[in-house]
């Protein structure tokens, strides 16, 4: 790939020769100028030999309409190094920072993810008060399809043509997404604005002026005469007799103007839009409205392995961490698994970041992706002769302009810029970054992560995000890696952001980065980097205490109460507790378990607790005896079943029972097999065939 670099007018220290070196370069690399006005002739000509990747990204519509006209047919690729490095006080030693970026750039596109599919075709309820819902209605019935739906009827009149659909009622619930939203209210009012044909009739001949041009009745005003339902007569659209009706309706957008929003998520689904009594909020929903009818199309951001999913078994309950997380509604309980409703889903990540098991990953990018371009960055960092590298995980919205502030005023000589250790990287939103990645940007010799998150996400996730941080913290510090190794960082203005990232002291880390690649299997992702960050640490430790909700630890069995039954070990989504096969025991896999309380749960005797710990030893990874207990042996055959101390519970438990008198109670002590034939030889015992009315 052909690499173009410009100074920007001479605005940043470039060091070609060393960069070339840096990224094993066979051809030097050429510095200029003015590559988008005087020297755009050098670009074109690159675009003839190959593939081109320009270190710009402000004038990134022009190269592209200049290769467009030179009828290239290579692959452009822009990345942005002027706001990243070039402009920094700490612009001569960001050497190694701007060939990581461009060694990042000049990786291959990931593999498309799948999608998800709405369809709009402009049907729009608006509900709220008639005052705006009216007004609102009239501007947009010419270019959508209008319904409204009253929830106060003072203060308007209903419009003298009847254009479009009007209720009244009062807003129940509101479910779905663009294209399928599902719209509850119940009717109270005695006029049913659907039948009523607007003759003014009752109006006309109401004695107490109790319904105006609304056409619902004051019931403050109303003294039950009934001239009104009279002078309807026939159309029938008054009835004082009427209960709430409960009614409901479909639609594909949703403008809710009411005071309080009918949808009470963080992050609303798409196609609703409630931007409250704000009247220039409400113009600019309207005219969003419009741009949402037709066929639209988004990444599908997560994936989803109900089998090793520790939610709930047999009714019991365990892991919500993902239900908990989720800011927009699109996971909720579906049984013994959960269920995920991919229209609703944002794709911000933080349900596979807190999912202990695994069984929710994000995908957009996959955790294999961001893996080779961690792993990528921080090599050519180090191959360039970089130190202390920090990661700056920024989402692709707001925190792109905020870097690209911080760049503009330090070449202004008003602020610091980005230091030359820090290294942007972005991702569709931090709050998809979890313990895997941060424990694995270390092993792959970071020095510090920092997660820039705006506003909305630190409200949405920060809790989510500071607890991965706090785990992933309290092993590395065990291990002896000194400082603070990871960030969060939520700030909008760039003079706030700038003081917190200067402040940010390099912290210890490996001394031999890791060659093992980050996957889509959690656990095994974790399981490598853990490994290399305890086998270089400078405090070698093989037990780490945690604070619970950790996903590592161990079970605790209280053997005088444990009968051994194993519902604990059918309970287990992860095979942490295993059985003793023909053996009355009860094994553990401390490697396996997450920790998610199902075994608790189930326990019938609630013999079972959970202390959060990280083994690192290899007894982690053998099967630990946790109960055992002495075979019983049939009385009858001598064969074993199950064990003495779950039979001498239930023959305990039972022996007052009238059922179990005499031989009942011995056939508890017998195999299957012996309890039949001997069932069958007492033919002369009472059964309760036998018992007579």
């Amino acid at each position: 790939m052909n690499i173009k670099l410009c100074n920007c007018n001479q605005t940043m220290a470039l060091d070609a020769k060393a960069l070339a070196g840096a990224l094993k370069l066979d051809a030097p690399i050429i510095i200029h100028t003015e590559l988008c006005r005087r020297e755009a002739g050098a670009f074109q000509a690159a675009l003839q030999s190959g593939d081109c990747l320009v270190a710009c990204t402000q004038e990134a519509p022009l190269f592209a309409e200049l290769a467009e006209q030179a009828g290239a047919k290579h692959e452009l690729k822009f990345v942005n190094i002027r706001e990243t490095a070039g402009w920094s006080r700490e612009s001569k030693h960001a050497t190694p920072k701007i060939a990581a970026l461009l060694a990042l750039a000049g990786l291959p596109e990931p593999e498309p993810v799948g999608s998800v599919s709405y369809r709009s075709n402009g049907q729009l309820l608006i509900l709220g008060p008639a005052a705006v819902a009216v007004q609102w209605a009239e501007r947009l019935k010419d270019q959508l399809e209008v319904s409204v739906l009253l929830t106060d009827t003072s203060g308007a009149e209903l419009a003298a043509v009847r254009g479009y659909p009007v209720w009244s009622g009062k807003l129940s619930s509101i479910n779905g997404y663009l294209g399928a939203f599902e719209v509850a209210w119940e009717q109270h009012n005695p006029i049913d604005l659907e039948v009523c044909t607007r003759c003014n009739a009752c109006v006309r001949d109401c004695p107490e002026q109790a319904i105006d041009f609304t056409y619902q009745i004051d019931a403050a005003k109303c003294k039950s005469h009934r001239d009104c339902v009279k002078a309807c007569g026939d159309i029938g659209a008054i009835d004082f007799a009427r209960v709430a009706r409960a009614r409901s309706e479909r639609f594909d957008l949703v403008l809710d103007l009411g005071a309080t929003p009918g949808i009470k998520l963080a992050q609303p689904p798409q196609g609703y839009l409630a931007p409250g009594r704000d009247p220039l909020a409400q113009s600019l929903a309207a005219g969003q409205l419009a741009q949402l009818v037709g066929e639209f199309e988004k990444p599908k951001y997560f994936a989803y392995n109900e089998k090793i999913c520790a939610h709930s078994r047999s009714a019991k309950a365990g892991c919500n961490n993902c239900i908990d997380t989720c800011s927009t509604g699109a996971i909720s309980d579906d049984g013994d698994r959960i269920k995920v409703e991919p229209h609703l889903c944002m794709g911000c990540g933080g349900c596979a970041s807190v999912c202990p098991s695994g069984a929710m990953t994000h995908v957009y990018p996959r955790v294999s992706d961001l893996g080779r371009r961690l792993k990528t960055v921080l090599a050519a960092y180090r191959g360039a002769g970089g130190k202390d590298a920090c990661i700056l995980f920024h989402n692709a919205e707001s925190s792109r302009e905020l870097i690209a502030k911080l760049g503009r005023r330090a070449q202004a000589g008003k602020g610091g810029g980005l230091p030359a250790r820090m290294i942007p990287l972005e991702v569709h939103s931090v709050a998809a970054i979890g313990i895997d990645t941060l424990l694995g940007a270390l092993a792959y010799g970071a020095s510090q992560i920092v997660l820039l998150a705006n506003r909305q996400e630190a409200d949405e996730y920060g809790v989510a995000v500071e607890r991965q941080m706090r785990h992933a913290q309290t092993i590395v510090s065990a291990l002896g890696y000194a400082g603070t190794h990871f960030k969060l960082l939520a700030s909008e203005d760039p003079a706030v952001f700038e003081r917190e990232i200067w402040v940010l002291a390099p912290a210890r880390t490996v001394a031999d980065a890791a060659g093992f690649n980050l996957g889509q299997e959690k656990r095994g992702t974790l399981e490598f980097a853990l490994e290399h960050l305890a086998r270089l640490a400078p405090t070698p430790r093989e037990e780490i205490a945690l604070e619970p909700g950790a996903p590592w630890g161990e079970v605790k069995v209280n053997r005088s109460t444990c009968t051994l039954c194993m519902s604990c070990v059918g309970a287990c989504p992860v095979s942490a507790l295993v059985d003793g096969r023909e053996q009355p025991l009860l094994k553990f896999i401390e490697r396996n378990c997450v920790q998610c309380g199902l075994c608790v749960s189930t326990c019938p005797e609630k013999a079972i607790t959970l202390a959060p710990r990280l083994l690192l030893s290899s007894q982690a990874r053998t099967e630990q005896v946790l109960h055992e207990a002495v075979p019983f042996n049939c009385v009858s055959c001598g064969k074993p079943f199950g064990n003495k101390q779950m039979v001498d519970t239930m023959t305990g438990k039972l022996a007052g029972h009238p059922m179990y008198v005499g031989a009942g109670l011995k056939r508890l002590q017998m195999c299957a097999d012996c309890r039949v034939v001997d069932m069958m030889e007492n033919k002369g015992e009472q059964t309760i065939f036998g018992i007579k009315s």
